[in-house]
């Protein structure tokens, strides 16, 4: 098994991974030197979990040839835009730079990493996404960039997604998961080398669904972490997830997801632990906007990419697109462009005719 992306994610599905069978080989794929020799020589990732013990037959690698060399699965987690990216909604994007091509290339960072190993990608490797989000100037999910980047329509593919934080996952605690194919068998089999007593793992065909309940839940965890930054109160939060839960499966039925999928761990699962727990990236900054501090300083302080930010700017896009109502995910794109204070916001969601 090969993993793409050396962050706290990936990190903690290649040991799950390396942990349920010895004779399993893990190759990750990293970029920073420093993690890769400190994976190597001390079985540590010294940059996310300087504390964890990593399985000896985990090992990691900067060369993509050799860690793609006779790979049966891939685990892809590395995040749809680049950290910069992370900075600029869609939104603005187009907007301040409609005649900046090189600046949207720049954005695209799974892609652009993607092409720049397809040679050494067999056409039947099943990638399996861990990334969540999506892509900004061209709205496109994974599924959609993983096939296309590697020039292969046919490249197998898999949707990981559902309430899971790294941490935990390393720590061993009880986690369940949903894997989404269009091909069953594939389905399965990633079921059957994922699952183990400590991760459970539901099958579903719905990618569509799994995906885009995936990249909006991050949006909706600004705006509740903008709720409890601006300390507004229990009931303002049950209502701004709820009204938040609703927009999400308007959409995502428009785009021809399943109800039942927005219901199950990829969707209501994955939005209640990432709008209401404090380990969540994406609430942080929510919190941190609504205490006042300026977008731009909260991101240079983060270590960690917090895709909502991304596709915050996506979702208004996608709102005018399938022509669907979206008043609170908007309205935090909105903020994080500067055209509208957390405050106003408020003030404007409360104003809706009744």
């Amino acid at each position: 098994v090969v993993v793409l992306g050396g962050g706290s994610f990936g990190t903690a599905m290649a040991a799950h991974v390396a942990n349920r069978k010895a004779e399993m080989e893990v190759s990750m794929l990293v970029r920073d030197p420093h993690v890769c020799q400190s994976i190597n020589q001390n079985h540590l990732n010294c940059k996310y979990f300087p504390n964890h013990k990593l399985p000896e037959n985990l090992i990691a690698t900067t060369d993509a040839k050799y860690a793609l060399q006779g790979a049966d699965f891939c685990l892809h987690a590395v995040p749809v835009q680049s950290e910069n990216a992370c900075s600029m909604s869609s939104y603005s994007a187009v907007h301040m730079w409609p005649n900046r091509p090189l600046f949207f290339n720049l954005l695209q960072f799974t892609a652009a990493f993607l092409e720049s190993i397809v040679d050494y990608v067999d056409p039947g490797l099943p990638f399996i996404s861990l990334s969540k989000g999506l892509e900004l100037n061209t709205l496109r999910m994974m599924s959609q960039i993983i096939p296309q980047a590697l020039k292969n329509p046919r490249q197998p593919f898999v949707a990981l997604s559902g309430p899971s934080f790294a941490s935990e996952l390393m720590s061993k605690l009880p986690t369940a998961l949903v894997v989404a194919s269009r091909d069953k068998k594939l389905a399965n089999q990633v079921q059957q080398l994922l699952a183990s007593e400590r991760l459970r793992i539901n099958t579903s065909s719905d990618v569509t669904g799994v995906e885009i309940a995936g990249a909006l839940k991050n949006v909706l965890a600004i705006a509740a972490g903008i709720v409890e930054g601006m300390d507004l109160g229990n009931n303002s939060m049950a209502a701004l997830v709820a009204q938040g839960c609703s927009e999400i499966r308007w959409l995502a039925k428009k785009m021809g997801a399943k109800s039942a999928t927005l219901t199950g761990l990829s969707g209501t699962g994955d939005i209640m632990l990432t709008c209401f727990v404090k380990l969540s990236r994406n609430r942080t900054v929510g919190v941190r906007l609504g205490s006042g501090e300026r977008l731009e300083d909260i991101l240079s302080s983060m270590n960690q990419v917090a895709e909502g930010v991304a596709t915050a700017g996506a979702v208004i896009a996608l709102a005018q697109k399938y022509k669907v109502k979206m008043p609170v995910l908007t309205a935090v794109a909105r903020i994080i462009d500067n055209e509208l204070t957390p405050q106003a916001a408020v003030l404007e969601l409360m104003n809706l005719p009744q």
